[in-house]
């Protein structure tokens, strides 16, 4: 007796033959390896230094106290002395200075020392740094067995860890890999496939459809993780790219990417089923990955741009992966911390494989 054709078997041949077909393949390398290191090694280069925080000290605030004189060991802060009111409100409202600062005598009691921040919208990313940097500051200074203590500590969020450009540019950029396999890859692929009557081929064999579909998504999925660990890798010990919590960091973000990369490729099955020919697929691709590429936080914040801009931004998948790398690179947040940007995420993949299946085309 015959044995049972073996579905499984044929899947991780598909993924063999798949993989392999993609190493050979100029446009995926340069897309997923490529195009996204030439980004983070310019940036990489540029933002060795380190992030500078421009924090201005109120005329009126109290120079001699221990929040300044740490402040001013601090290397990420520079501070900004003898600047006026004047001087003051326009460098927040410009967003040239990132904060001012205000240190005043405590008439009560306790705390010894009330200091009072103002920050700017137009620097949202550095006031984020800056409060992390005080927090910490502060639980420093309140540590010390000192009568009557500084301030009140509030919680910490990243410890005043130094916030790099890379930092901010290395999970944009792995997020634009994912998105450009997902959605070129698997619509040339398909596309082709149907075209050349391969999968006409398989349908004269015991292979399933589904084992098909799985066997490219395994290749895809495998192909895309090796990019992002290579792009990590680069980053972490080339320019110093954070991952708090080392390995677990990086297992932590190559599963957003597997998640990210399963909704980016519903994208190419809707793409692949709606081309009419191989010349339309980059047009309609584009159309779909240049939007999240622009407004998807991959090169700056999207608080930076114009309030009726920022609701679309929000909307796109690819903000809420680049989001969620971010806080679990540097952050040091968990898969459950970003609980809301995988939800996200799952919706809009609920909602494009419903299309995709609609629109999908077998033959």
């Amino acid at each position: 007796m015959s044995k049972p054709y073996n579905n499984t078997k044929a899947t991780l041949a598909l993924a063999k033959a798949s993989f392999r077909s993609i190493m050979r393949s100029p446009s995926a390398v340069v897309f997923t390896l490529a195009f996204p290191l030439i980004f983070i090694l310019v940036f990489g280069f540029l933002g060795k230094g380190g992030v500078k925080v421009d924090l201005a000290i109120a005329p009126e605030s109290d120079l001699q106290n221990p929040i300044i004189n740490a402040l001013e060991q601090i290397s990420v802060v520079h501070l900004l002395k003898d600047k006026d009111t004047a001087e003051l409100k326009k460098g927040l409202e410009k967003g040239t200075i990132d904060a001012v600062i205000n240190v005043q005598k405590n008439d009560e009691t306790t705390p010894a020392y009330l200091a009072n921040v103002q920050y700017t919208s137009a620097s949202i990313d550095k006031g984020t740094i800056l409060k992390s940097v005080l927090n910490n500051l502060m639980y420093t200074l309140n540590s010390k067995d000192i009568k009557p203590t500084i301030a009140q500590l509030n919680e910490s969020i990243v410890q005043g860890r130094i916030y790099r450009t890379i930092d901010f540019i290395l999970p944009g950029q792995l997020g634009f890999s994912l998105l450009s396999t997902g959605v070129f890859g698997t619509a040339f692929v398909f596309f082709s496939l149907r075209q050349t009557l391969v999968i006409k081929r398989f349908f004269a064999t015991p292979v399933s459809r589904a084992s098909i579909v799985f066997g490219e998504g395994i290749a895809r999925i495998g192909f895309a993780l090796c990019g992002a660990v290579f792009i990590i890798l680069i980053g972490h010990f080339f320019f110093h790219f954070t991952l708090i919590h080392g390995i677990v960091t990086v297992l932590n973000m190559l599963l957003l990417a597997i998640i990210g990369l399963i909704v980016f490729m519903g994208f190419g099955f809707v793409v692949s089923g709606i081309a009419k020919s191989e010349s339309t697929i980059p047009p309609i691709s584009n159309i779909i990955t240049l939007p999240q590429f622009l407004l998807s936080g991959t090169f700056f914040s999207i608080d930076a741009f114009p309030s009726w801009l920022q609701p679309i931004s929000r909307a796109l998948p690819l903000t809420y992966l680049n989001d969620a790398m971010r806080k679990v690179a540097f952050e040091g947040a968990g898969l459950w911390d970003v609980k809301h940007q995988i939800l996200i995420m799952v919706i809009w993949g609920i909602g494009v494989y419903t299309v995709a299946v609609k629109v999908f085309k077998w033959e």
